[in-house]
């Protein structure tokens, strides 16, 4: 029986694949072993998200042949797409699978022989129109369920449409299969994942059905605690939804909506499909039915025309909302998009400081957003997380709380009342005993 293992590199779309594929392996026999212990087969899923994603793939597949010498090396994922000969051409390297093929990886390589020169399979991204259904098995507390692929939007600044091809989705029927499924194990929590989720319904080229409905859906599951929506564009995070989520009995008040910049000037540029005016909209909306929601945001400094005042313009703008966290992303140079080729490059010791700047004023709306839960009561799904005598979970609103480690509480759902900040930033809480 060969040995292989995975390493994921990336978002929750790719642990979610990764898991699948290495259901498969083992639906065929081979042995699922951890990365350090000397596996036959590694397999690297990529990302490309940004610079840095490329060169972990390379130190990865390093770490690889020091564990194990002779091992067969596989690469998948985004960067297996945009890159295939150059990832063929690292040392260690014996074969790159492209998106179109990454889910017949066995059917391609088979006995896992070595050849002389590196195996590429990596077709035009223009092949990738199936989807491929996909959900995460590793943690018992948590799934990240995949329900959409691909994206039809053309942001400057991103490759994923080059990565992962056009917008296309399961049916409802399908994912409801894959949620009986998880709601037949342990996992409390599903995680809705996707490229561009709130373009769900996508099928053969089409739209077929909606977000909407897939999210009413899901909510009669029975066996699922919580539903969690990954991340969703702005422009597709409608009222309807808002408000079916601040009623629904499962799904629960956290979104993460990107906004990118807060300067209607780039948001142009990088080819945004709305202003941010819209986005005070939905901002406010989730916070009238639902006023202690948490609300990521995904940010971008230093894109090129990003001037020191548009900079300040995006900062005071998030400053001024109600929002919870910040996700901040240093712009970085991608082959083949606009972005590439347009003027006014930012210096990066200049995207960098800007960086940290709003890195800065995201702690500080997070200890802002801790401090007005302190005194609620909420549930809180406890995981399997226990350090210096103290477990950890997160509230229905995203809130990371620890309270005193009983190891008959990992995966439990218990009320608990908020009660300060530790110094860590991390909630302590007083389980609320129910009569």
């Amino acid at each position: 029986m060969k040995k292989v293992a995975f390493y994921t590199l990336g978002c929750k779309l790719n642990f979610s694949e990764t898991s699948t594929i290495s259901r498969l392996f083992e639906e065929e026999g081979y042995e699922k072993v951890a990365f350090e212990n000397r596996p036959d087969i590694f397999v690297i899923n990529t990302c490309s998200v940004t610079e840095n994603a490329d060169k972990k793939c390379r130190q990865i597949v390093k770490n690889a042949k020091k564990i194990s010498p002779e091992s067969f090396v596989v690469i998948i994922g985004c960067f297996a797409q945009l890159k295939p000969k150059e990832i063929s051409e690292i040392p260690g390297v014996d074969a790159v699978l492209g998106a179109a093929e990454k889910f017949k990886l066995l059917e391609h390589l088979k006995d896992f022989e070595k050849q002389k020169e590196a195996i590429v399979c990596a077709s035009e991204i223009s092949n990738a129109t199936e989807f491929n259904n996909a959900y995460s098995v590793a943690d018992r507390t948590r799934t990240f369920l995949k329900v959409q692929d691909g994206c039809n939007y053309g942001c400057a600044f991103c490759t994923i449409p080059l990565a992962r091809g056009k917008s296309r989705s399961d049916s409802i029927e399908n994912i409801l299969k894959s949620a009986h499924e998880i709601a037949a194990t342990e996992v409390k929590e599903v995680v809705l994942t996707g490229v561009n989720i709130g373009d769900f319904g996508v099928q053969g080229g089409r739209r077929k059905e909606r977000f909407l409905e897939l999210v009413k859906a899901l909510d009669e599951v029975q066996g699922i605690e919580r539903f969690r929506i990954s991340s969703i564009e702005p422009n597709l995070l409608n009222n309807q939804i808002i408000e079916f989520v601040a009623q629904s009995k499962r799904f629960v008040p956290h979104f993460h909506i990107p906004l990118q910049s807060g300067s209607n000037k780039i948001l142009k540029l990088m080819n945004r499909r709305y202003l941010r005016e819209l986005y005070v909209e939905r901002v406010a909306k989730i916070k009238e039915v639902m006023p202690d929601a948490c609300i990521g945001v995904d940010v971008i400094t230093g894109f090129p025309g990003e001037t020191h005042e548009d900079f300040l313009d995006t900062y005071n703008f998030i400053n001024e909302l109600p929002v919870s966290y910040l996700h901040v992303f240093t712009y970085s140079e991608r082959a083949n998009t606009h972005a590439v080729d347009m003027e006014g490059v930012v210096p990066k010791k200049e995207r960098n400081e800007r960086s940290n700047m709003l890195r800065i004023l995201s702690e500080k709306k997070k200890r802002a957003f801790y401090e007005s839960q302190i005194g609620k009561e909420f549930s809180v799904l406890l995981e399997n997380d226990i350090k210096d005598d103290f477990m950890y979970g997160f509230t229905e609103n995203y809130l990371k709380v620890k309270l005193p480690a009983q190891e008959s509480l990992i995966n439990q759902v218990k009320l608990v009342s908020l009660q300060a900040l530790d110094k860590e930033g991390v909630m302590t809480v007083r389980e609320v005993v129910v009569a």
